[in-house]
């Protein structure tokens, strides 16, 4: 399966990173898996970098659409950051309009690594509603 997943309850963060060609069915059963966890107020950070689809503009938008209805109604959406290689930016453009709506804090990066840092600074945690950082033993 090229599309794969965590979520951490206790950080308050989804993770999805993509390594091949995936597919619709992947990408719903992906947005099943966040809802039943009620991680839409989490941070969530989704990796393109090594992905592809070769789901139709039709499939694309709607993914839009779904993530759009599941943004309805929820007021504390969580910060996403998104990771895509500059030539995939046009492919996701519809997608990334749509995800855009919500009043959440949101960016597009090049690089995973700039992309956690950015979902890891205090100002992007201070969002979340009533996040506590676990205590780190010594």
């Amino acid at each position: 399966m090229p599309l794969h997943w965590t979520i951490d309850s206790r950080l308050q963060i989804f993770v999805a990173t993509c390594d091949g060609n995936v597919d619709l069915a992947e990408v719903n059963e992906m947005l099943d898996a966040m809802v039943g966890a009620n991680g839409l107020r989490y941070r969530k950070l989704f990796d393109g970098t090594n992905g592809d689809t070769q789901m139709s503009s039709i499939d694309m938008l709607g993914i839009g659409v779904r993530m759009r209805a599941l943004q309805d109604g929820i007021q504390d959406h969580g910060p996403l950051a998104i990771v895509l290689p500059d030539d995939r930016y046009a492919m996701m453009s519809r997608v990334l309009g749509i995800l855009a709506a919500a009043k959440r804090p949101m960016r597009v990066f090049t690089d995973a690594g700039k992309a956690r840092k950015w979902l890891d600074s205090p100002a992007i945690r201070a969002t979340l509603p009533s996040f506590e950082a676990p205590e780190v033993s010594a």
